[in-house]
């Protein structure tokens, strides 16, 4: 810090105690297990689920078994295209004890969103639901894989999908050219002996939206996730006697490292209660299962509160709780502690990059500072706010956040470049995130100098978006920004100019969307312009489309703290 005075420029470091795991997943999820074999490990409610932890290593190491017998090897990828369920928990921990690296493939996607991820990461492997929702994913499937119907199960071989040979249906009911999740179980056991697993290596590519239009996978290690999930559980003080409410999605870090990860470190019950977020859903698991923990993003917490039963339900077992991906209003949080009993509850802040928590609060901080920080740094990890030139601001100061230590990815799977440009020599990630710090090593969150969308907890790069609308044959040139909205944080808008002598609506362009991209990642507003502001150099002001579309659409900023 050459010269300055440690204390008052933005650089923290979190605790060097205690030492980090250095081992991989599938040796702490034994140990739990003979810790307390006959203790609940996992409820699905809606799939009548109830597995003792025992239980629940039976299958978990059935299917890593399957896994192997079907030929899969050290490093190879499997993709998970599923929404919440028992055999995501169960391929999870399969792919860690065999030496595989799971692929976490959004439920959301479509065809096109799909292909991309499969052949990106090289998935030897896909196991997926049948449908979900009004997505049909065999359809889809068999749209880019013609030839899987007339396959024999576990010897794919697709044009389109290269890679891809073996595809694994959950359900019960058979489909040509795939193997039922049931069927994928060995009794081979011993075929997990003597796999050579380190801590490093990968566990986990996630795929997040990228600045140049295609999404990039982040590639994380079983020493990345690992020690995220067990300090972030440490601080919400998780334990055996915990039972956990995920309603959040296991294909994002918050339900797969956070969520599953953390209960299994910790020794806690994990509790699905439906597919995705239902709010109705989730106040009846907490009251029937008695949860001590719910997650969640604030937008879900508002469903809840909101929801026209939510009086008849008792959610007094309710302690603590992580709520994170956007900020959270202050009037959220104050009915949270007091009409949810979650006098604990706190807010973590990070990215998938950062596996993914680098900053969260304690439970007995200041209401406050829950509302109005992150929390302060997690052990182990450094942070540091720098400026435009990269140097160490003030404390106080806003620059962007930058981390380093055991949480930072491996990189993005197969992009050197990119990976090239978010973490630097020294080994600091940087996030695109303004921030400031402050005497106490609270952290804030002040804006973003990524052009990125939060959108209900979905992080949406607006250049992702505009590069699919180009495809549209009216459209000229298009601009997508974030607006506010009380719902879901923020929503898009796309500023289109038409080519000439063109004419559309915005039913119309959404119309094109749907089907092709993932939902939430449709344009809401939709203005037709014949020009986007400038700057001189020619460089589109997209804060002043931003502030056009408020005054026009009558919208105004949240208030977070």
């Amino acid at each position: 810090m050459q010269g300055m005075d440690a204390m008052k420029v933005s650089h923290v470091r979190g605790s060097d105690a205690p030492p980090l795991i250095e081992t991989a997943i599938g040796v702490q999820f034994d140990a739990t297990v003979a810790r307390d074999p006959e203790g609940e490990a996992l409820i699905v409610r809606h799939q009548e689920i109830r597995w003792t932890w025992s239980e629940l290593k039976a299958r978990v190491d059935a299917v890593a078994a399957g896994l192997l017998a079907h030929g899969l090897r050290l490093g190879d990828r499997v993709g998970i295209w599923a929404p919440n369920c028992a055999e995501w928990a169960v391929i999870q921990f399969a792919t860690a004890k065999a030496g595989l690296i799971l692929v976490n493939i959004n439920p959301a996607y479509r065809a096109t969103e799909l292909e991309f991820a499969l052949n990106k990461a090289g998935c030897v492997a896909l196991v997926m639901a049948p449908r979900h929702k009004s997505s049909d994913y065999v359809a889809m499937l068999t749209d880019l894989a013609p030839e899987l119907p007339r396959s024999a199960p576990g010897a794919l071989r697709a044009a389109r999908l290269p890679a891809l040979r073996l595809v694994v249906t959950t359900g019960e009911a058979p489909h040509d050219g795939c193997v039922p999740f049931a069927a994928l179980a060995s009794d081979e056991i011993d075929r997990l002996t003597g796999i050579d697993i380190e801590p490093g290596d990968a566990i986990n590519i996630q795929f997040t939206s990228g600045t140049t239009g295609s999404p990039k996978g982040v590639t994380l290690s079983h020493r990345n996730i690992l020690n995220n999930a067990r300090f972030v559980g440490a601080r919400i003080g998780l334990a055996p006697s915990d039972r956990v409410c995920i309603p959040v999605p296991l294909y994002h870090c918050f339900g797969m490292v956070i969520g599953n990860l953390a209960c299994v470190i910790h020794g806690a019950t994990m509790i699905y209660p439906a597919e995705g977020f239902e709010p109705l859903a989730v106040l009846e698991a907490v009251e029937s299962e008695q949860c001590t923990t719910v997650y969640g993003v604030p937008t879900m917490f508002i469903a809840m509160l909101n929801h026209p039963a939510f009086s008849r339900f008792d959610l007094s077992s309710l302690r603590t709780g992580i709520m994170a991906g956007s900020p959270c209003p202050s009037s959220v949080m104050e009915e949270v502690i007091a009409r949810m009993h979650m006098s604990e509850v706190t807010i973590a802040y990070g990215m998938t990059e950062t596996s993914p928590v680098s900053f969260q609060s304690d439970t007995d901080d200041a209401f406050d500072l829950r509302v109005g920080t992150v929390g302060r740094v997690q052990p182990h990890l450094e942070v540091k706010i720098v400026d435009a030139a990269g140097a160490i601001v003030a404390m106080g100061e806003s620059g962007e956040l930058c981390t380093r230590g055991y949480a930072v990815m491996l990189g993005y799977w197969d992009d050197p470049e990119s990976t090239a440009e978010v973490i630097d020599a020294e080994g600091w990630m940087h996030s695109g995130d303004l921030a400031t710090i402050d005497d106490a090593g609270y952290g804030r969150i002040v804006g973003r100098i990524k052009d990125m969308v939060i959108r209900g907890g979905e992080n949406v790069y607006p250049r992702e978006i505009e590069e699919f609308l180009h495809r549209h044959p009216k459209v000229q040139d298009v601009q997508v920004i974030g607006v506010p909205d009380e719902k879901y944080g923020e929503e898009l808008c796309a500023w289109i100019s038409l080519k000439d002598g063109e004419h559309s609506n915005p039913e119309e362009i959404r119309a094109f969307c749907k089907g092709q991209i993932a939902h939430y990642k449709i344009p809401r507003y939709v203005r037709f312009v014949d020009e986007f502001p400038m700057t001189i150099t020619g460089k589109v002001q997209k804060f002043k489309m931003r502030e056009t579309m408020i005054s026009e659409l009558s919208l105004s900023e949240r208030e977070t703290a």
